[in-house]
Parts: structure tokens; sequence; C-alpha cells
């Protein structure tokens, strides 16, 4: 039984491939948090670097998908927005992190 003014169920779709594709596309051009942290000492301005490029592109994505269905704006909109700010909140703390760590990293120069 559908629930009445909640929606059609195509927000929720619609969100959750807003927020898969916001990931998806920062994933592609990064590596992960957990590498970021390991090699922060290392890498940390060029992975970082990475992580700013691959959330404008994914922020390019999503605003083009709310424009073309304006009908899911709002939760295309909601689902790249809080993909976005979550997971670039993994790598700024994953950054912080192994700075303040000194542990050993996993690559070798």
């Amino acid at each position: 039984m559908a629930v009445e003014g909640v929606g059609n169920g195509s927000d929720g779709v619609a969100f959750l491939v807003s927020a898969g594709v916001m990931y998806e596309i920062i994933a592609a051009a990064c590596s992960s948090p957990q590498t970021t942290e390991l090699n922060a000492g290392a890498r940390a301005g060029t992975l970082m670097k990475w992580v700013h490029l691959g959330v404008a592109q994914g922020i390019a994505f999503v605003v083009v998908a709310a424009v073309l269905d304006r009908r899911h704006a709002v939760p295309i909109l909601a689902g790249g927005g809080a993909a976005a700010v979550l997971l670039y909140g993994q790598y700024a703390h994953a950054k912080r992190s192994g700075l303040a760590s000194g542990g050993p990293p996993t690559e070798s120069y």
C-alpha cells in the first residue's frame, strides 16, 4: 500500500541514484580515504586535489540531472549534496588523521 503524501517512490530512487553517482565520480578520481590516511605524509596534496576535482565533476553531473528531471530535482540535489558532504568529510578526516599519526605509509618512493 502506497504512503500518500510522501512521494511516489521515484524520489527515493532519484535520491539514491544521485548519491551513487556522486560517490562513483569522486571514487573514480581518488584513492580511498584509507589510502589517503595511510599515505597522507607523501600524497595529501595531490589526493585532495583529486577529491576537489571529483566533487566538482559530481556537482556538474548532479546539477545537469536536476535540470533534466525537474520533477525530481529536490531528491537529486539532496542525494548528490549529501554524498558530496559525507565523502568529502571522510577524505578531509583521513588527511588530518594521516598527517597527525605519522605512521608508516603503504608505498615506498
